[in-house]
């Protein structure tokens, strides 16, 4: 019992350690060893109207009569041609004046749909789009001038099939740490994107060619379906850190738990019904990112209970496996603290337990409500 108490604790804490620190390493010293070690760089940033792609930028709204106008004005100051740009608003079910300011606001199209939820919406978007290329943007997100120009540009490339812009959090008063979070995840896929893909995107700011589009199911997500499917067809995604979006941030660590469990509901069924889990038609690189940043990460719930449970079974074993017991449930008791006590050490210990936390919460709903794909906009993000 011993042995296997030991074996169960060194793989669990060694994958956790690995995925969350070792793999940007390997990364790092994996672009170190090729000839083009700079991240890819979009080309075609620049001014001039020729040889750049029409693009329809498609927004899903949901009761979003707060910011629809705004939205729709930062899209329409953007730096691209205008006669090459098609705006979309998909209301989805939408019960207050959604559509009719993004009409009043100049939108190309307004599309007053049944609720069906983000997903669908964009579906049905995706069908009356024109664009050779679509580009995505939450309601709340506001793009940076030059955006579009640096989102398309890398499709140039024919090998590219999906490209996300970066994402800044905006958090003027919360004690949400979700913006620290993806700094790192940014330089994560920045790295990702140089050797073989990225393995996620953003709700705020990407693309996809047109014809490479998959419809999915209502409670599927473009953010994480996309890539990995995409690289089955042997089309890569790519990040594209010069295209920046901006959106208000929840304002909390508990209401970003709670959106984090939303997104997780269906996050299963993408892993084990879209074929993320199946090798078939990945390049090995790609593999190897999947596994490491994707189903690893998903598995830290799991990991973090058998590391504490095969630890409890070792402090017999010596002074080693006390402190590493003891370090476990002082991450514990540091993220109880963290809601009384918002000292740095503590916080940072009870975003990490929620945001991991959320995904075994997200896979129980899953269990218990079915598939889920509603809309439930985060507090305080309008």
């Amino acid at each position: 019992m011993t042995t296997l108490a030991a074996i169960l604790f060194w793989l669990s804490a060694g994958l956790l350690v690995y995925t969350h620190l070792g793999y940007p390493l390997v990364l790092w010293g994996l672009l170190r060893l090729r000839k083009e070690r700079r991240p890819f760089k979009p080309r075609g940033a620049g001014h001039a109207s020729e040889g750049v792609p029409t693009v329809s930028l498609l927004i899903p709204a949901y009761d979003e009569e707060e910011v629809i106008a705004d939205k729709v004005a930062n899209a329409l100051a953007l730096d691209y041609p205008r006669e090459r740009l098609q705006i979309i608003v998909a209301s989805d079910g939408s019960s207050d004046a959604t559509a009719e300011r993004a009409r009043a606001a100049g939108a190309s199209l307004v599309l007053e749909l049944p609720p069906g939820g983000k997903v669908a919406a964009l579906n049905a978007a995706a069908e009356q789009a024109a664009g050779e290329i679509l580009a995505f943007s939450d309601a709340n997100s506001v793009w940076a001038r030059d955006a579009l120009r640096r989102l398309v540009a890398p499709f140039a490339d024919p090998g590219v099939g999906y490209v996300c812009g970066q994402v800044r959090f905006l958090d003027p008063e919360g004690n949400n740490l979700e913006g620290a979070y993806w700094r790192y995840e940014m330089a994560v896929r920045e790295q990702e994107s140089a050797l073989a893909g990225v393995t996620a995107g953003n709700g705020a700011i990407y693309a996809v060619r047109r014809d490479a589009y998959i419809p999915l199911a209502p409670s599927g997500s473009h953010d994480l379906s996309f890539p990995f499917r995409l690289a089955k067809r042997r089309l890569r995604s790519l990040y594209a850190p010069g295209a920046r979006a901006e959106e208000k941030m929840v304002p909390t660590i508990e209401g970003e738990f709670a959106r984090k469990r939303r997104m997780m509901v269906g996050l299963w069924d993408i892993v084990a019904g879209e074929g993320m889990l199946s090798p078939r038609g990945y390049p090995p690189l790609y593999a190897f990112e999947v596994v490491s940043h994707r189903l690893l990460r998903y598995l830290s719930p799991l990991l973090h209970l058998v590391a504490l449970v095969a630890n409890a079974f070792l402090l017999g074993s010596g002074w080693f496996y006390v402190l590493t017991f003891v370090l476990q449930l002082a991450l514990v008791a540091a993220a109880l603290l963290g809601r009384a006590v918002p000292i740095g050490p503590f916080r940072i210990a009870r975003y990490y337990l929620l945001t991991t936390a959320s995904i075994a919460a997200g896979l129980w709903d899953r269990l218990r409500h079915g598939a889920g794909g509603r809309w439930e906009k985060a507090e305080g993000t309008r």
